[in-house]
């Protein structure tokens, strides 16, 4: 038994179709020109239009059949699209816990709590105080981390005094 292929996928197929009806007495006649375009995304899902307005795949093939059954039927493109961007998740937070630790280690070194803040936004580039330490993510925390210890050589020791064994682990 063999495995069914695989739907194409990220690609765009576009078509002029003129449309002809005959009147009976052997004369054709153009009724319409119609642009055709066919549409799959990364999972392989068609969708079809047109003229640019939305419509059913099964009418858009109607209409490609009948162009091609009277060989009016052109190609304009086949183009393959990028498939989307993976998602990116914000990186989680270091937490409450975490960052009280982070402030609890600031304070014993002396640092008064109002410039915990500036301190942490400066070791990560931000212009403007950050308004929580909580809201820190992992690496974020590391870069804070290894800028604490570059000011104070001390803060491993008093971070392993506090029991703070998680946060001197993270630089």
């Amino acid at each position: 038994m063999t495995k069914p292929a695989e739907p194409r996928k990220n690609f765009r197929r576009t078509w002029e179709a003129k449309l002809y009806g005959d009147w009976g007495d052997g004369v054709s006649v153009l009724i319409s020109t119609r642009i055709i375009s066919v549409t799959a995304d990364h999972e392989g899902h068609q969708t079809a239009t047109i003229d640019g307005e939305s419509v059913p795949l099964d009418k858009a093939y109607q209409l490609y059949l009948w162009a091609k059954y009277d060989n009016t039927l052109t190609k304009i493109s086949d183009e393959e699209l990028d498939p989307p961007a993976p998602l990116e998740l914000p990186a989680p937070a270091i937490g409450k816990a975490r960052a009280h630790t982070l402030h609890k280690i600031m304070g014993t070194l002396g640092i008064p709590r109002a410039q915990h803040y500036g301190l942490a936004a400066f070791a990560i580039d931000e212009p403007v105080p950050l308004g929580s330490l909580s809201d820190l993510t992992e690496p974020e925390a590391g870069r804070v981390w290894a800028h604490l210890c570059s000011l104070y050589p001390n803060a491993r020791d008093v971070a392993q005094r506090i029991g703070a064994k998680t946060l001197a682990n993270a630089a």
